[in-house]
């Protein structure tokens, strides 16, 4: 009985989100047009995937920094790029933060670290977006835009940053999402670092890759920019690397 009533109250709050934050016909087709990897999507899924649009934009809270505006274009934009990877795993992945940062452009972050004696060393690292466990998130809308911008088909920061918050869904940053079991893990881990070895080879070899040269700094970087380039060059992707593909293609059904 308790069951029923909470699946019902959960429906009826869910309506409740989906018409309070429906998206308008002429806005949806804009983001369609401006990113074409989304509106590739079968009928069906591009359904699913503005129900999910409209659930994320009631259930996430935009800020934007030093005075910069975030627009319904803009919202939609990072919402419809956000909700792409969970489209066929929902947005349960995405219940552990709720604000969302969005700057003009890329941020300075001042880091620190202590080396192996002991000695704290400080620097400076430029952003264009940061996930961190329990939020919030933060992308630079000029480093967001800049695919579309640029056409270059495979950088993309909202995803890729959307990839490290899957990532850690386990409280883990580690290239290896919430999996069913240790035995899933393990054969996860088999194929991830067998490629992440042999991207790395190429990389300081010099040789071009589809996926980002970046991913080569560490196996959770490789993980997020094997995710961009899932979902923005699938195709290119099957053909470069079709065991990582197939890998990510299982993951997210």
């Amino acid at each position: 009985m308790i069951s029923r009533l909470l699946k019902a109250w959960q429906q009826r709050r869910e309506a409740a989100q989906l018409e309070r934050h429906a998206i308008p016909e002429p806005l949806w087709q804009l983001t369609l047009a401006r990113y074409p990897f989304i509106s590739e999507r079968t009928a069906g899924e591009l359904i699913e995937l503005r129900r999910l649009c409209s659930l994320f934009l009631a259930q996430k809270e935009f800020h934007g920094a030093a005075g910069f505006e975030v627009t319904d274009e803009i919202a939609l934009a990072i919402a419809a790029q956000a909700c792409l990877p969970v489209l066929k795993l929902g947005l349960a992945w995405y219940d552990g933060f709720v604000g969302i940062v969005v700057h003009a452009s890329e941020v300075l972050a001042q880091r620190e670290y202590m080396d192996e004696d002991g000695v704290v060393h400080q620097y400076e690292e430029l952003l264009a977006g940061e996930a961190m466990e329990g939020g919030p998130l933060m992308l630079a809308w000029s480093e967001a835009d800049a695919a579309f911008e640029s056409g270059d088909s495979i950088y993309n920061v909202v995803i890729h940053e959307f990839a490290h918050v899957i990532d850690m869904s386990d409280g883990w940053a580690d290239g290896v999402p919430p999996l069913a079991s240790s035995a899933a893990r393990e054969a996860w881990l088999d194929v991830i670092e067998a490629e992440w070895s042999e991207f790395c080879e190429r990389v300081a070899a010099g040789e071009p890759t589809l996926i980002d040269p970046y991913g080569a700094e560490s196996l959770e970087e490789f993980f997020a920019v094997a995710v961009e380039a899932f979902f923005v060059a699938p195709t290119d992707m099957k053909n470069e690397q079709p065991r990582l593909h197939a890998l990510l293609a299982g993951f997210f059904n």
